[in-house]
């Protein structure tokens, strides 16, 4: 698993991004993959995940109702669209991707990813 995240800029609250991780070690259709965040003197946080199978998927509270995990296993893909956001959403977002047990486990910690992308820096202004 080798993954790239990308998709991360400047944009105004209420505005939208979409973030996408590509696995250009193409295995990463096996693994549960997740969305993580890190904003400047904070622990990184978990954001979302989805199962191997792309049949279920878990949010943060914080994000829930706003943005949206998924994936295209075809293209070795995951992709996180962000709508609604909010200066507090500005981070360092990172995908990552975990060896489960089951195809539709969503894992949360990040102890349970074993690989990770370089981050990309999402700003939102007010």
């Amino acid at each position: 698993v080798q993954l790239q995240a990308s998709g991360g800029g400047l944009v105004q609250a209420g505005g939208s991004l979409r973030l996408s991780c590509v696995d250009s070690g193409r295995t990463s259709r096996l693994y549960a993959m997740g969305w993580f965040r890190q904003a400047p003197g904070k622990e990184r946080e978990f954001v979302a995940a989805i199962g191997s199978s792309g049949g279920r998927t878990d949010y943060a509270k914080s994000v829930k109702g706003r943005f949206t995990i998924s994936r295209d296993n075809g293209n070795n893909t995951a992709y996180l669209q962000m709508n609604s956001l909010k200066p507090e959403d500005t981070a360092v977002y990172y995908c990552a991707a975990g060896a489960t047990s089951h195809y539709s486990t969503v894992p949360r910690p990040l102890t349970s990813y074993n690989y990770w992308g370089k981050g990309t820096l999402v700003t939102v202004s007010s």
